[in-house]
């Protein structure tokens, strides 16, 4: 269906469009014809609106004649015979409308005028035809346009889901690989902490591919997650590793990317407990501030320590994770202090 016609309101703009230029076309006939003012109005008007329609059908001619370099002869010649045949056409029907108005109307003699006034009706004719074609090309380039932004984001936005699952499918094995260490060196010495680490690890990951298969999950849902992976590390750990979480009521209901926390939290045992001697506690607090969240992993760290790669690929993943979801409205903040070492997460608080 021709997009004009699609909505009334267009329709509307554009016979007003049509209605404009038939006053112009009376003001023309007026001076360069003997017409007087209120027959040229009379016979332009009704003119100038049924040529309107005429010049629709140069949207399907625009179709089947795009403007391409290497059509572009064709396209023009299309155009200018459609001018001329749409001319001739308005021509004969400002001829029949000239003589009604001439023989039933108040404007005797109006059909002798007009037949002075054709040279002037068909040039005009063929002007205002192409006129309607170059505003059709121009349609059409702002719908190719945007077809072209609607598939570009739509690209964007599947280019964006794949890296999301890709930063995903890496969370669960670089945890898997550290697990596994643990399990191999609790084996010879404590083999009945190696099973029940075993029967952990085993509810852990399916409690987390099934959250992890999700767009959103609320926070609530996320540090429960948390707590089982410091369960599994304090079978290895023991009393060198505590844990509190300060979490406001608010901030629970907020929903977040699923396995979030996870590369924090572990990055925390990994690279801060596991190189303390006597161990310490690890931090996390959770608060809504207005429509912000700020989520705050903290551990101890020996001062004399150097960081590890490992930490830097868990915070990137995070890093990356916010931005493809959240563009410049997230932010992960890195506070590393003398002995302690803070990771911050800001982004927006949706319900």
């Amino acid at each position: 269906m021709h997009p004009i016609l699609a909505e009334w309101r267009r329709l509307s703009g554009y016979l007003a469009a049509w209605a404009l230029l038939g006053a112009l076309l009376a003001a023309l006939l007026v001076a360069a014809a003997p017409f007087a003012w209120l027959e040229a109005a009379v016979f332009a008007l009704p003119l100038a609106v049924l040529y309107g329609f005429v010049g629709l059908g140069s949207f399907w001619v625009c179709r089947v004649a795009p403007l391409e370099l290497s059509r572009l002869l064709r396209a023009i010649g299309t155009q200018l015979v459609s001018a001329v045949l749409s001319s001739i056409l308005w021509l004969a029907a400002g001829r029949g409308w000239a003589l009604a108005l001439d023989r039933y109307g108040p404007f005797p003699g109006l059909a002798a005028k007009q037949t002075e006034a054709a040279p002037l009706l068909l040039g005009l004719g063929v002007v205002l035809y192409l006129l309607a074609a170059a505003l059709h090309y121009l349609l059409r380039a702002l719908e190719a346009s945007q077809e072209a932004e609607r598939r570009a984001l739509e690209l964007e936005i599947a280019s964006r889901e794949a890296e999301l699952r890709t930063l995903r499918a890496q969370i669960h094995p670089h945890f898997l690989f550290n697990s596994l260490n643990s399990i191999n060196a609790l084996i010879a010495a404590r083999p009945d902490e190696a099973r029940r680490l075993c029967v952990r690890l085993g509810d852990f990951l399916r409690r987390s591919l099934t959250l992890g298969s999700r767009e959103r999950i609320p926070l609530a849902e996320e540090l429960d997650l948390a707590e089982d992976l410091l369960s599994i590390e304090k079978v290895r750990f023991g009393d060198r590793l505590a844990h509190d979480a300060r979490v406001t009521d608010g901030a629970r209901e907020c929903v977040v990317p699923p396995l979030l926390l996870q590369p924090l939290v572990e990055n925390a045992v990994t690279h801060g407990i596991a190189q303390m001697l006597d161990g310490g506690a690890i931090h996390i607090e959770a608060d809504r501030r207005g429509d912000r969240l700020l989520i705050a992993v903290e551990n101890p760290r020996d001062p004399d320590s150097r960081a590890s790669r490992g930490a830097g690929i868990g915070l990137q993943n995070v890093r990356r994770r916010l931005a493809a979801l959240y563009g410049d409205e997230a932010e992960v903040r890195v506070l590393p202090g003398a002995e302690s070492f803070r990771v911050e997460l800001r982004l927006p608080c949706q319900d």
